[in-house]
């Protein structure tokens, strides 16, 4: 489906609209499905190993203290809240807690979002399945006619197209840059977007659902620096996204023409304090709408951290692979510095002190760094709690120290550039450099059978092999006749933990 854009349109939020309405399964590649069968794969497998990671049970335990019983599933909670303290409520006759549709895509995004490994897009940063699954899943399970898996990965590719491009509006990385946090700003218009189309809505309820959304949009980057709640916040943009659309269903009014209004609507308000010139570019969310599919632009992460700190790992990988005795006594070493842009610098650049928060320590290059030097690893394992507080680790953040280099703010291209120098103790005038453009996952993307092995390597362990195998199936079938009853059913079974945690 081609669209022709001018700059100057005005209604472009009844146009998105429009175009999300008469979007049809057949107007969309199949390379463009098969890459969101696989981005929903990766989305899942996180959501496994996250959910019952301490932050996410905490944060289970709050929710279901204050909510009613509902139709929708926790992700790994099948017969177990019931019987843990605090929960106030009581379990369905069959074992499974269930909840409402907002509760359940709020505590399922959480979980895709707990342990920093599930997807976001380069330019206009936002993970997308911890925006668009949790909802249209919750969703599934709350209307009245259950939708087929094709409405399902219609609805879902809606979502994942319109986060990041709502992004683009904003200069994507230039807002988190500002203190925002991005995903969850973008958000709550995705899930809006993608749930109305689920529910099959008309352009112009959709249009109110998007409004309903986009005054609930928010998000602080403040909640990195040792929060739990940084794992909620994309789950607060698909909680209310979900709830525009379902309130939009009702007849519920939202504003109109959102996106583009010149006083309070979204883009000229979040677009407040631009350091970019123009200070927006909303032309940008219709560029191209059906014909370049940013679903091909979201990236897997091969890392357990953020992904500011992904190019940091791959420097350290590269120092190894040329020079593998380089980083092996961290006496030898003065210093190493790390060149990186603004938003990379902003986000990850800064060093934690000892002890360090789960959290924190995953938004630090300096300790994923650390991490990768000692361990040749940087996953699950480097964040359990007996892992944080080691010496060895500690010995090589201390020596590592990230600069903010303004030749990397150019464009968005060369806001991934990151340099390395090792400054040897004895010879301070001999350094060791490497330069990088991107990491791996982002140039080269990881291939489909690269995501399969990740959700192979999250999942083991914690769920077994049949479970793993069937719900592997039905997510890659997903648009040729699946069950989802049954991928939700896989999903509500119980979870284990993770080793460590």
């Amino acid at each position: 489906m081609t669209m022709t854009v001018r700059q100057d349109r005005p209604a472009l939020t009844a146009e998105l609209s429009q175009w999300v309405y008469l979007l049809q399964l057949s107007d969309i590649p199949e390379e463009v499905v098969e890459r969101l069968r696989y981005l929903i794969l990766d989305g899942l497998g996180c959501a496994i190993v996250g959910s019952h990671l301490p932050w996410s049970e905490v944060g289970t335990h709050a929710v279901l203290s204050m909510e009613p019983e509902g139709p929708c599933s926790i992700w790994g909670y099948h017969k177990v809240l019931h019987r843990l303290p605090k929960v106030r409520i009581s379990p369905h006759a069959d074992g499974i807690q269930k909840v409402g549709p907002l509760a359940a895509a709020l505590l399922n995004s959480s979980f895709i979002q707990a342990l920093e490994l599930d997807d976001y897009h380069a330019e206009s940063p936002i993970h997308s399945s911890s925006v668009v699954l949790p909802a249209l899943l919750a969703l599934s399970q709350h209307a009245q006619s259950p939708p087929t898996d094709s409405q399902f990965i219609l609805a879902a590719l809606v979502g994942y197209e319109l986060g990041p491009r709502v992004g683009f509006a904003l200069w994507g990385g230039d807002i988190l840059s500002r203190g925002w946090h991005s995903g969850s700003v973008f958000g709550p218009a995705a899930a809006a977007a993608a749930s109305s189309k689920l529910l099959g809505l008309s352009a112009t309820e959709i249009e109110d659902a998007i409004g309903i959304a986009c005054t609930q949009a928010c998000g602080l980057m403040s909640a990195q620096h040792g929060s739990m709640v940084k794992r909620m916040q994309h789950g607060f943009a698909s909680r209310n996204g979900l709830f525009s659309a379902l309130m939009a269903s009702k007849g519920y009014t939202g504003i109109k023409g959102v996106l583009e209004t010149p006083y309070g609507g979204f883009v000229s308000t979040f677009g407040n304090g631009a350091t970019r010139n123009p200070p927006t570019t909303p032309h940008r969310i219709t560029e191209g709408l059906g014909t370049t599919w940013e679903v091909q632009n979201i990236i897997t992460k091969p890392y357990a951290s953020m992904a500011a700190t992904h190019g940091t790992i791959q420097c350290v990988r590269q120092i190894q692979d040329q020079h593998p005795e380089l980083l092996e006594d961290p006496e030898q070493v003065e210093e190493i510095v790390v060149e990186m842009s603004e938003p990379a610098f902003k986000k990850g650049g800064w060093t934690p002190r000892q002890p360090v928060e789960f959290t924190s320590a995953q938004m630090s290059a300096p300790y994923a760094a650390a991490c990768q030097i000692v361990d040749k690893a940087v996953l699950v394992g480097q964040f359990t709690p007996s892992a944080l507080d080691r010496d060895e680790i500690w010995a090589w953040v201390r020596k590592i120290r990230c600069v903010h280099n303004p030749d990397f703010d150019v464009n968005n291209r060369t806001a991934w550039f990151q340099r390395m120098r090792v400054v040897l103790r004895e010879k301070a005038a001999e350094t060791m450099e490497v330069f990088l453009e991107a990491p791996k996952g982002i140039r080269p993307a990881l291939t489909n059978e690269e995501i399969r092995e990740k959700w192979d390597l999250l999942t083991q362990d914690i769920i077994d092999e049949e479970r793993r195998r069937r719900i592997e199936h039905i997510v890659l079938s997903m648009g040729k006749g699946v069950d989802l009853k049954e991928l939700v059913e896989l999903l509500e079974m119980h979870i284990k933990k993770p080793s460590g945690f």
